[in-house]
């Protein structure tokens, strides 16, 4: 599937315009030292994306490309997660969020893939398939050509911390956070520091992304795969 162009345009373009600035949340934390009168405070910035866990959809928009994967919200013990079904469909969700990467430059997030998919090359068109997906988009305003995209990803085959081009477009850079059959069933937290990321596989610096993304997809394959999402943040650190 054709990543780059997810959120502001689909091989017929799109709406490219920049999403509105999101309110960032401060959390202070009081360190006061021993036989020193005063305290300091440490601030931690953060900007909410997803929150799932309280059963939020709000500000998601679908985007479909070859079928609709079902997106729903299942109880857990501790909450609510974003549970994904994907049976040879290809379709997202989407948040259009301006994020000041020179704030809260690092993308937090929390997954579970109930399997991964056998077989397929996911560096070729034909096995461009994921079981998650978690897409950072940066949009080339009115040059829509150059838009890009990071996609965090669940690779069902690909070692774990490797990278590559997308098999569509070179505007879109894959990148293996988890890897495999390890850790199926096994709802895990992920940190990725989005400046850093688009400095070393495009070569250049950024300081703000627009949109944000997930998808489950399986058209490209036609297998099936079944993931949980849990909340989505950017923070300072």
């Amino acid at each position: 599937m054709q990543v780059s162009v997810f959120v502001f345009h689909h091989r017929r373009g799109g709406d490219a315009r920049p999403a509105h600035q999101g309110v960032y949340r401060q959390v202070a934390t009081a360190i006061i030292a021993l036989g020193i009168v005063g305290s300091t405070a440490a601030w931690a910035a953060e900007l909410e994306i997803g929150n799932f866990t309280d059963g939020d959809l709000s500000g998601w928009k679908e985007k479909v490309f070859s079928g609709k994967t079902a997106y729903q919200l299942v109880k857990q013990d501790d909450g609510w997660l974003l549970m994904a079904t994907s049976k040879v469909t290809a379709s997202g969700l989407y948040k259009k969020q301006s994020v000041d990467l020179t704030k809260t430059p690092y993308l937090n997030w929390t997954w579970k893939v109930d399997n991964v998919l056998d077989g397929v090359d996911e560096r070729t068109k034909a096995g461009d398939d994921y079981p998650a997906r978690i897409y950072v988009v940066f949009s080339g305003g009115l040059l829509f050509w150059k838009t890009r995209a990071l996609d965090y990803v669940w690779s069902s085959n690909q070692p774990a911390n490797s990278a590559w081009p997308n098999a569509f477009t070179a505007n879109t850079h894959m990148v293996a956070v988890r890897s495999g059959t390890a850790k199926v069933g096994i709802a895990l937290k992920e940190k990725r520091n989005v400046r850093e990321d688009f400095r070393r596989y495009f070569g250049e610096d950024v300081t703000k992304a627009d949109a944000i993304a997930i998808m489950t997809d399986t058209d490209n394959s036609g297998l099936a795969a079944t993931a949980h999402y849990g909340n989505i943040y950017f923070s300072s650190q």
